[in-house]
């Protein structure tokens, strides 16, 4: 795979080239069940002004940077888009200097393959993108990080994709209080679990579903399912059960080390090369949102970033299993 990494303080020519590249691939994904199945422009625009409005300002100016065009500007606001599931496990390790570890499990052809540092709206951010502007983890200048998994439910409803989701937190938030209040009121169209840990050390997972409530929770792990598995077929094929007890053992039974923790999501059972059917392991992530400095992890190599020393640049990375 081709990673890149690239920083933009303002939107602007870069993120319109990124667009550009990207757009034929997510209009073919986001039109899949036809034009008529996704919501209007200003039922869209409704959604976020409602629900996000302090970013509806930046959704306009990456909208005309797209182009202004119609089917451009509905997928930018994430409202309501086709289903999507993904695997995933995520924790904290919760020793002296805290660190949120995650695996992201997906398909190696529909990744953004992109770390994305921004200083949009006066607030600096480092994260994985997902849809241009969404992200599938990511931290912020105020020391607050964040990630997503897949909720394991089938249910799907009125919401936003949860990638935009985590970029209205780390634009927005500074705790994980805040941050927590924000998960339990923005409706998602599909289940995740969200984990949050801020500069202060305090940490909370977010169990958010189109269906009911949010369930605001103090799990350090979350995996592919949600107070109880629902969906049995997917639970035993990603292992979430095994994956998430194997999770609770290494911080509650063991104690490891953090380089010892850190490296478990690199290896079976977290570590996944089931690429043949949707759900290999892309990388693993390491966020020390204190220290502002980020990690991405593939077997045998480290990419580090970080707001002091971000660098801009591709790297071509051999993932087992995904070619």
């Amino acid at each position: 795979m081709l990673w890149r990494a690239l920083s933009e303080d303002m939107p602007g020519p870069k993120w319109a080239g990124l667009f550009a590249e990207y757009w034929p691939d997510y209009k073919r994904w986001w039109l899949k069940e036809g034009d008529s199945a996704r919501p209007t422009y200003l039922e869209s625009r409704r959604a976020l002004k409602e629900h996000m409005p302090e970013i509806v300002p930046l959704y306009e100016t990456l909208c005309d940077l797209a182009g202004g065009g119609d089917q451009a500007a509905r997928f930018l606001s994430f409202y309501c888009p086709p289903p999507y599931l993904s695997g995933c496990s995520q924790a904290i390790w919760t020793g002296e200097e805290p660190v949120l570890v995650r695996n992201y499990d997906y398909d190696a052809n529909a990744f953004d393959s992109l770390v994305l540092q921004t200083g949009w709206q006066g607030r600096r951010v480092i994260g994985t993108s997902d849809g241009l502007w969404g992200l599938v983890d990511g931290m912020n200048d105020a020391g607050l990080a964040i990630s997503l998994t897949f909720g394991g439910r089938r249910v799907v409803g009125d919401g936003f994709g949860v990638p935009l989701i985590l970029r209205y937190v780390l634009q927005t938030c500074e705790t994980a209080e805040q941050a927590g209040q924000i998960l339990a009121r923005v409706p998602t169209h599909m289940s995740y679990n969200v984990t949050v840990l801020d500069a202060k050390r305090r940490y909370l997972t977010a169990m958010m579903s189109p269906d009911k409530p949010a369930l605001i929770t103090h799990a350090a792990v979350a995996t592919n399912h949600q107070e109880n598995v629902e969906w049995v077929s997917h639970a035993r094929f990603t292992a979430t059960v095994e994956r998430e007890r194997f999770l609770l053992q290494r911080l509650t039974l063991h104690r490891d080390p953090q380089d010892t923790f850190i490296n478990a999501f690199l290896r079976p059972p977290l570590y996944s090369t089931a690429f043949n059917v949707g759900f290999g392991t892309l990388y693993t992530a390491v966020y020390r949102p204190r220290l502002g400095n980020m990690e991405i992890r593939w077997p045998g190599t480290v990419w580090p970033q970080s707001f002091a020393h971000f660098q801009e640049g591709g790297r071509h990375v051999q993932i087992p299993g995904a070619a």
